[in-house]
């Protein structure tokens, strides 16, 4: 392969000259291998796969292409009844991937590979070591104990078969405690010396079983006398002389041409990997003809660019990989699952991106490689894919070298052998478009996001960084069941918010004795940096101005009927087309008033006693699973009706409409309508409201002490567990300033006087045309772009979103509709306190929209708010 990728230069050749290494056999095997060095005191040389998916990069349908086939080669040298029975077990860190695309193109097996990550609680199966390896100790930690105690065939894969040492160790250890009939060993190359050939016989001997060897390619690799101290000797020259180590970023310093395999649009690789067609079969042989040759790169981008982290919803309980066991079901679930994950990725790609890298880590291979390859049906763009690594590699500048840059940057998953550099290859100075660093949960560390962190230096080098986080799964301990049989009740006032008791339940867990809260500033550059999520923290609680509280109470006063007409309608809607009895269920926390108000309407009016609670909603994470079980366990979820205050573009509406739709999926419970009830629907996003109408709702002038004295919710892993709510704070120190209940009684003051008012709305509203327009979400786009932003989320359309962004981000700019009246006198105080102009806009769907600083971070500077010092 690399003889065409680098102008006819095999990128083993710069090795092979300097220390007489030859590779002998095969004719394919100097399109499937490269060479490097690197630093290993027992083999200086690296064989260097060009699809395997970890130092090169390569087209994503290529890696999972050969190992799909070689799982077929498997299936039929087994015979499916035998396939039924065996057991697939891969290494880590470099065949993960390569094993689990072995089991998949098997089909019929489970898969596990072994791990260098121990798991508290997790029994070890078994373990080995691999002698020539960078970090030699394997575990095996299956979820389930029987796995490999079964007597089908266990099938090995790595990506090569060289001293077959590891595979006679992992053989030994599971033998002596499992014994069976049958290995097949399945590698991407067989390399063992004519010395070493013969060994597997005599040890299959030695045991009484089988063993069988399955490789796309065989040969063997010449080695001098003496290419051990000669390549150490070349290794420390190249590093003093600053081609391996100094900076992060490690090359040699002559032109670089960074050239790299395109993705194959050769029949052969894109036919159905799924299936025994011919074409799944030929792959391997259409590999070698990938490849695309790039124009020397313009140098590293600035380190300014920004981290954009993108949510998967990866499916529920759903393995993140075969640490643990990977079953043919959970296969199936995968790949229902992933043309949904690739088409969130896909939108969340910058426009006109030609070339898109998706880096894996270390040991997750298989999930960002079929995100990857799903990626790569989708989008118009030539899309890449390799992983980090732990192994130490010299990087040369050279067309007859494998590792033409390297990245250096620290261990960011808390490794069991202590801190470490960490490397990525030939992903430096590539002119990629986009790099999407994929990595499970447990890797989302301070150091992942550090200065000289692996997201900081790929920023260093590409436009743009995506990150995905994977969640990573850990097997429930024996002891606990795979969740409490029976979810806690609602929390309620006095103990937990002002309300009473009898106005609403929290779904919630109580948080009030965790400090949460950080200073906006810290928060706004954090959450845009991507170093953290808005709900892991808390914005500290504004503290109104005797002059703000006074602007409060008067806009309560001249809006409270204008909120009982809005409260009465959509109270009638919804008992007229949802349930003659609703159970509403609030989106905590801008919607808990509205619901109150709701409940009470209905007792007003129509002398029903409503049940009403509040559940977590988190943009981006979804809503409160758990939440969702209990209701169902206690309520119809088809007389469930989602209670919010407004609408702005319509983010919430739709990351409802996800979520119901994932937890229909993983826990099988169907009924609930995710359509949401609201006051005000200004984006036009809903079809239940009381007005469309972009007015102020006092509520959303203040936070807690409007809402129950309680925070916004909080999502954090240390705090929640898998089976626990969301959580939220009881701010019961500002008891003094606690306006809640006087607000939902000046406005159920105002319902017998708007009584005959609701019943002619309603009527209208019934039989008028309500289908949302999403009007709201195409002219946030449109602000977003004329005012180079960039990023629908840091545009807050409407009076209730604006007020948010004044109490709790960074504010840049306030859009006000031009004529706007009494509705904006809060958001001017706000703006003025804060220092933040208000424009006036002739033209625009919303009484006001609020523009958070782009790019922010606390150095930034420029009257335009988007300089930013770097």
């Amino acid at each position: 392969m690399n003889k065409a990728v680098n102008d006819g230069v095999w990128s083993g050749s710069w090795v092979a000259e300097r220390l007489g290494v030859e590779l002998l056999g095969d004719p394919e095997l100097t399109d499937l291998l490269g060479l490097a060095l690197r630093r290993n005191p027992k083999r200086a040389h690296l064989l260097v796969s060009n699809v395997l998916g970890k130092h090169v990069p390569q087209s994503p349908t290529v890696v999972y292409g050969y190992g799909f086939t070689l799982g077929r080669r498997v299936r039929e040298l087994l015979g499916t009844e035998e396939s039924r029975r065996a057991v697939v077990l891969g290494y880590a860190e470099t065949a993960t991937g390569l094993g689990h695309a072995v089991a998949d193109g098997i089909a019929l097996a489970p898969y596990l590979h072994s791990t260098r990550r121990p798991v508290p609680g997790v029994a070890t199966a078994g373990g080995f070591e691999e002698s020539h390896s960078h970090a030699t100790s394997h575990l095996l930690l299956p979820e389930d104990p029987e796995l490999l105690s079964g007597e089908g065939p266990l099938v090995l894969v790595d990506d090569e078969f060289s001293t077959g040492n590891t595979v006679l160790n992992t053989i030994r250890d599971l033998h002596a405690r499992y014994p069976r009939e049958r290995y097949v060993v399945v590698a991407l190359v067989d390399m063992r010396s004519v010395a070493d050939a013969g060994r597997l016989d005599e040890f299959a001997a030695e045991i009484g079983a089988r063993v069988d060897l399955v490789a796309a390619a065989s040969g063997t690799v010449s080695l001098p006398e003496g290419v051990l101290e000669k390549g150490q000797e070349l290794v420390a020259r190249y590093e003093a002389g600053g081609a391996g180590t100094g900076s992060r970023l490690s090359a040699a310093p002559s032109g670089l041409v960074a050239q790299f395999p395109a993705p194959l649009k050769d029949g052969g690789v894109e036919a159905d990997l799924n299936s025994d067609s011919p074409g799944a079969r030929d792959c391997i042989g259409s590999a070698a003809t990938a490849a695309w040759a790039r124009p020397a790169p313009t140098g590293p981008h600035p380190a300014r660019n920004r981290i954009t982290r993108v949510e998967l919803r990866w499916p529920h309980d759903l393995p993140d990989g075969g640490r643990h066991g990977f079953t043919p079901q959970h296969r199936i679930r995968l790949e229902a699952a992933l043309p949904a994950m690739a088409a969130r990725l896909a939108d969340a790609l910058p426009e006109n991106a030609h070339r898109v890298h998706i880096l894996g880590f270390e040991e997750l291979m298989y999930a960002p490689l079929r995100l990857a390859r799903e990626l790569e049906q989708v989008v118009d763009a030539g899309v890449t894919y390799s992983t980090t690594t732990r192994s130490p590699v010299l990087a040369v500048d050279d067309p007859g070298y494998a590792i033409r840059t390297r990245l250096t940057f620290p261990a960011h998953d808390t490794p069991a052998d202590g801190p470490g550099d960490r490397y990525a290859y030939n992903i430096a100075r590539a002119d990629f478009d986009a790099v999407v660093a994929v990595i499970d949960s447990t890797a989302d560390t301070p150091e992942l996001h550090a200065p000289d962190g692996l997201l900081a230096q790929l920023a260093e080098h590409t436009p743009h960084v995506l990150l995905v986080v994977v969640p990573s799964y850990a097997p429930e301990q024996p002891h606990v069941p795979e969740r409490p049989a029976m979810l806690p009740d609602p929390l309620r006032g006095p103990a937990f918010s002002s309300y009473a008791p009898e106005e609403v339940g929290w779904l919630l867990q109580d948080l009030s004795d965790v400090t949460l809260e950080a200073p906006t500033e810290e928060r706004e550059e954090a959450i845009q940096s991507g170093g953290a999520h808005y709900a892991e923290s808390l914005p500290v609680e504004y503290q109104p101005s005797e002059q703000y509280q006074q602007l409060f109470h008067t806009a309560l006063d001249e809006a409270a009927d204008r909120l009982a007409l809005a409260v009465g309608a959509v109270t009638e809607l919804v008992l007229a087309e949802r349930s003659p009895r609703p159970v509403l269920v609030s989106l905590a926390r801008a919607g808990t008033p509205v619901g109150v108000l709701m409940r009470r309407w209905a007792q007003h009016r129509h002398g029903l006693d409503l049940p009403h609670y509040a559940v977590s909603i988190v943009r981006g994470r979804g809503i409160d699973a758990n939440a969702l079980r209990w209701l169902a366990a206690h309520h119809d979820p088809a007389d469930v009706v989602f209670v919010d205050g407004w609408t702005g573009k319509g983010a919430i509406t739709r990351e409802l409409t996800e979520a119901v739709r994932e937890f229909e999926e993983s826990d099988g419970i169907t009924g609930f309508d995710p359509e949401i009830a609201v006051l005000a629907d200004p984006g036009s996003c809903v079809k239940t409201y009381g007005t469309r109408e972009d007015f102020l709702i006092p509520s959303a002038c203040l936070n807690s002490t409007v809402s129950g004295l309680i925070s916004r919710t909080v999502l954090r892993s240390d705090l929640v567990g898998p089976n626990d709510f969301h959580g939220a704070k009881f701010y019961r120190e500002l008891a003094g300033a606690d306006v809640s209940v006087d607000f939902l009684d000046a406005v159920a003051a105002r319902f017998p006087e708007v009584s005959d008012a609701v019943t002619s709305l309603a009527k209208e509203l019934l039989a008028a045309d309500r289908t949302p327009t999403w009007e709201g979400w195409a002219a946030v786009e449109r602000i977003s772009e004329e005012y180079g932003i960039h990023d629908v989320n840091l545009v807050k359309p409407g009076v209730g979103e604006t007020t948010r962004v004044l109490l709790r981000r960074v504010p840049w700019k306030i859009l006000a509709r031009a004529g706007a009246g009494a509705d904006l006198d809060h958001v001017r105080l706000l703006a003025e306190q804060r220092g933040v102009p208000v424009e006036e806009v002739g033209e625009l769907p919303y009484t006001c929209v609020g523009l958070i600083h782009p790019k922010y971070t606390r150095g930034a500077t420029g009257a335009d708010g988007k300089a930013v010092a770097v």
